[in-house]
């Protein structure tokens, strides 16, 4: 079963669980502000990833911007990183699902097709 955290107010994560439940995809939602996602799975995003910090992080979201993380980043270590995120969960890049090793951030749909269906 797939894992999603999603914020409600936001049309792509809708649109992702709209998505899964159209291709009977079975998955369990988490509210992303409140739980946010583990530090264990955060690494495993991480690794799929290629290590590039950057795409685990909304950089569109208005609390990026404010923390001033854009120059931050670049400095930040990993494990700084992974417990900023662990502990915002409006910092984290949304939708975010995780299965097993796979994981998908943001939504698109072919993308999503290839990984899940």
């Amino acid at each position: 079963m797939c894992l999603i955290y999603v914020y409600q107010n936001c049309s792509t994560c809708r649109d992702a669980l709209k998505w899964l439940k159209a291709n009977g995809i079975p998955h369990q939602s988490k509210p992303i502000r409140e739980t946010p996602p583990t530090p264990a799975e955060l690494s495993t995003a991480l690794l799929a990833c290629a290590g590039d910090l950057r795409k685990l992080f909304n950089t569109s979201g208005q609390d990026y911007r404010a923390l001033g993380l854009k120059d931050q980043l670049l400095m930040m270590s990993e494990t700084a990183a992974i417990e900023l995120l662990s502990s915002q969960g409006n910092l984290v890049k949304r939708p975010f699902l995780i299965q097993g090793s796979t994981v998908l951030l943001g939504f698109k749909e072919e993308v999503w097709a290839s990984a899940l269906v």
